[in-house]
């Protein structure tokens, strides 16, 4: 018998190990192990998890694949289940993470008798292959996906991608749902809210790359920008679990004849991708630790009071609550508005980063360790390519650019829709006369400001500055 190990990969569309087992004429089964310390921060994740497991046995049993859902850890549950089952052969696709390559090492060395066959799928190409002409790993993105899409494209044949053919005749039933519901599911229900914005699966995935590639992608540098536009793919979610790959969004990339500045945008975010695993897997303390050493001695704020209020979307500034409540609400957060609420918890509020990569790995649909640790990191200064420590984003501006009639903040912060356009990012400014006339109250309807930004854009400045000195 051959196995194939289900990891963060629920697809069967450019699916290496599962294409190599369905050449087998002998019987496959498929597993797949549910580690629970590795969902324990991952609330939201859970959620999408169940979902996609469900659609993802119904192709498998398509295919006349079994698959069966074990719980616990992962390498004591393969040996016992290897050797149980008489496997012969084991399939399975690596995950380009420190931890994920230490277990994949670790079963090679003890599944015995066992021959394991590996498939490279998870990112564009193995990120130990890029490296500097001194033999370095980059730390500057540009440089970086200079010479990674390169080797890429030297390296590799852009493949057409079509989902494999599956007898559709075959009657499905999900025999692990029981097993889903007690496991995965969190017993506090919450997320049913998220069944109004998602729909998880492959096959959404693979209508979502569609749509967004003849569409919305010829808007795609201007619109990424603004939050109260659907301009971006979404397809993040399905990229964090595998539904679709980096390979597949590059294939339809390569295929377009006239290019922009559009195109070349969004491409630019799947190297940002391959950059943050880059910089993981060469410098795996950064998941906990900061990558510029100075950091660590950084006097970070402990308010927990702060804390709290930034994560439930009570700073008192608008642009920065209705990205928090967007994320509350549908387990993801626009692009800009993320960098906006981050810099508002490292800069104005100089709490520590870690706090709010937390956060967002317990909130996020579309989690994944390399892009959450990276870009925190990023905004706070102590990464890789980092922002500099003087660059503070004013919320007030940045909504102003990007939400310049308030929309996005009047579809998350309802109780501002009767705010003038004028005091929208900033409503303790609104007159008393203009108050009274829309009859809003900033301590009833809304919050005041927890912190001046002014005087906390000095304060982070000074801090910041004497870190660098030292």
């Amino acid at each position: 018998m051959n196995l194939y190990w289900v990891r963060l990969d629920f697809r069967v569309t450019d699916n290496i190990a599962l294409n190599e087992i369905l050449k087998s004429i002998e019987k496959n089964k498929a597993l797949f192990i549910y580690n629970k310390k590795k969902f324990t921060n991952k609330t939201a994740q859970r959620w999408w998890l169940s979902k996609t497991l469900l659609e993802f046995e119904k192709n498998l049993k398509l295919l006349k694949i079994d698959l069966d859902i074990l719980i616990g850890d992962e390498f004591e549950i393969l040996n016992k289940y290897v050797i149980s089952n008489k496997i012969k052969n084991v399939y399975f696709n690596r995950i380009f993470e420190p931890n994920e390559i230490n277990l994949e090492e670790k079963l090679k060395k003890n599944l015995k008798n066992v021959k394991i066959h590996i498939g490279n799928s998870n990112l564009l190409q193995n990120p130990f292959s890029i490296k500097k002409k001194d033999g370095t790993p980059f730390q500057v993105y540009t440089p970086f996906w200079k010479n990674a899409e390169i080797y890429y494209l030297n390296n590799n044949i852009i493949k057409n991608f079509t989902k494999k053919k599956i007898n559709q005749k075959i009657q499905v039933n999900n025999k692990n749902q029981n097993i889903i519901e007690e496991n995965i599911l969190p017993k506090k229900k919450w997320f049913d809210k998220f069944e109004k914005y998602w729909k998880p699966g492959e096959d959404e995935a693979l209508k979502l790359i569609q749509d967004f590639f003849s569409d919305r992608i010829k808007k795609y540098a201007h619109n990424r920008d603004i939050p109260s536009i659907d301009g971006t793919s979404k397809l993040s979610p399905y990229l964090s679990f595998g539904e679709i790959t980096a390979e597949m969004i590059y294939s339809y990339f390569k295929k377009i004849n006239n290019k922009n500045i559009n195109h070349r945008k969004y491409i630019n975010e799947i190297g940002w991708r391959e950059f943050s695993h880059h910089l993981l897997n060469h410098f795996p303390k950064i998941e906990n630790s900061n990558l510029r050493k100075q950091f660590d001695n950084f006097n970070w704020s402990n308010n927990k009071d702060n804390l709290k209020k930034w994560k439930n979307a009570q700073t008192g500034y608008p642009i920065v609550d209705a990205g928090i409540t967007e994320l509350n609400e549908t387990g993801w957060m626009h692009n800009r508005i993320r960098m906006i609420t981050a810099s508002f918890l490292v800069k104005h509020l100089r709490i520590h980063w870690k706090e709010g990569e937390n956060f967002f790995r317990d909130s996020l649909l579309d989690f994944n360790v390399a892009n959450n640790v990276s870009g925190w990191q990023w905004v706070a200064g102590c990464g890789a390519d980092a922002a500099p420590y003087f660059r503070i984003f004013n919320p007030i501006l940045q909504g102003e650019k990007f939400d310049s009639e308030g929309e996005y903040i009047k579809k998350w912060i309802p109780s501002l829709k009767s705010v003038p356009k004028k005091y929208i990012h900033k409503p303790w400014e609104l007159d008393a006369d203009t108050a009274k006339k829309i009859n809003f109250d900033i301590e009833r309807d809304y919050y005041k400001p927890i912190v001046d930004h002014k005087m906390a854009r000095d304060k982070a400045l000074i801090a910041f500055k004497e870190l660098k000195s030292k």
